[in-house]
């Protein structure tokens, strides 16, 4: 335990998964932010290829190693990955040997060391439930959802499966299993056109930021995007395209959780895709977003109601379309949302009155409450 009364924070960043880029960025700001009166932070990576990273300067050496995979692979996205590891770099310590530990457990000292973990792991191995049990078994308190929400908050099948059966308005979707589709495409093309329609969004099931997604404005380009989906997880999930505006409200709490304002987002681009998100000057969000108090009311309420129905905790933050003048609609929840100080669910909350550094001790207060 962390002496002088400070807990210590174990803060893991990095994965496996497409979002590795975006985790760095995320844990670099929780580091740079959090109040060092009351917390010793601990910073522990994972690497691509899954090696345990502590001590030393895991931050420095992921975000070098991100930066130069993403300078070797070229192209838009990759210098977003390379813009968001700048970023993370930025806020990372000077570089010093590190030690590697295998991914097979926790590495030794951590279960006894830590009072708190923050998972700053975006997507499949870290959103998903599969770390979070790997912290349940060594008994270390961690914030956010637990082993069932996270993992039905991951799933897009999944997840909206349980907010149909809670009564949660939501777009028209279908779940298409990579079996069927390489066994009977014709047959799954022919499902999609007449239960979902097109435009449409085909999406993998298990997955975040926009990866492997792809608008569909017409049949003849429904075959490429199912694969390319199909590429990344073995369910997809297929969604009616809509023309409605995008808003979006952070939930924080545990069994009684409260909803932030709601903020808007824009952008210049055809759909909210990888680039847009993440490269600078993209997107402009608006806090409050310039709704109804009707409408706003019940986009807060119903964020409650989404976080409730996957059993989340700690936080989530979840998206809306708002289709005409007020049509609401759930389009989705991340229980691990991007953590940068300008990313949507730190700035909902300082917009609603909760401070950055303030954030990330209340969560830490309510992982431990959770024990």
């Amino acid at each position: 335990m962390a002496g002088k009364g400070k807990l210590r924070i174990g803060v893991v960043f990095g994965g496996r998964s497409g979002e590795h880029e975006v985790s760095l960025a995320s844990a670099a700001s929780v580091i740079a932010a959090i109040d060092r009166s009351r917390f010793d932070v601990v910073p522990i990576g994972i690497s691509r290829e899954g090696r345990w990273l502590v001590g030393g300067d895991p931050m420095r050496a992921l975000t070098d190693a991100a930066a130069q995979r993403a300078l070797i692979e070229g192209g838009a996205e990759s210098d977003v990955k390379r813009g968001l590891a700048a970023r993370a770099s930025s806020a990372a310590g000077s570089a010093s040997l590190m030690r590697a530990q295998s991914s097979e457990g926790l590495p030794a000292g951590l279960r006894q060391d830590l009072d708190v973990v923050m998972i700053m792991l975006h997507g499949p191995r870290g959103e998903d439930g599969t770390i979070q049990g790997l912290f349940e078994l060594a008994e270390i308190p961690y914030v956010g959802a637990g082993v069932l929400g996270s993992a039905i908050g991951m799933d897009k099948v999944a997840m909206k499966d349980m907010f149909r059966a809670h009564g949660l308005p939501m777009v028209e979707y279908l779940a298409v299993s990579r079996h069927d589709l390489e066994r009977r495409p014709e047959t799954v093309e022919a499902e999609i056109a007449q239960r979902v329609g097109f435009p449409c969004f085909v999406k993998p099931a298990n997955l975040g930021s926009s990866v492997g997604i792809s608008k569909v404005k017409a049949p003849e380009a429904l075959a490429a995007a199912l694969a390319e989906a199909a590429r990344h997880d073995r369910r997809l999930v297929v969604e009616r395209g809509i023309v409605a505006r995008e808003v979006e409200v952070a939930v924080l709490g545990n069994d009684a959780p409260e909803a932030s304002l709601p903020g808007e987002v824009r952008y210049a681009g055809e759909w909210y895709d990888y680039e847009t998100k993440y490269a600078e000057g993209q997107t402009t969000f608006q806090i409050p977003a310039p709704l109804s108090s009707e409408t706003t009311a019940r986009v807060r309420a119903i964020a409650v109601q989404a976080f409730k129905a996957i059993d989340a905790a700690g936080m989530a933050r979840v998206d809306f379309f708002i289709e005409g003048e007020d049509r609401v609609l759930v389009n989705e929840i991340n229980t691990i949302p991007g953590f940068t100080a300008t990313s949507a669910y730190p700035r909902l909350w300082e917009a609603t009155g909760v401070p950055y550094p303030t954030l990330i001790a209340r969560l830490i207060e309510l992982a431990l409450e959770r024990r």
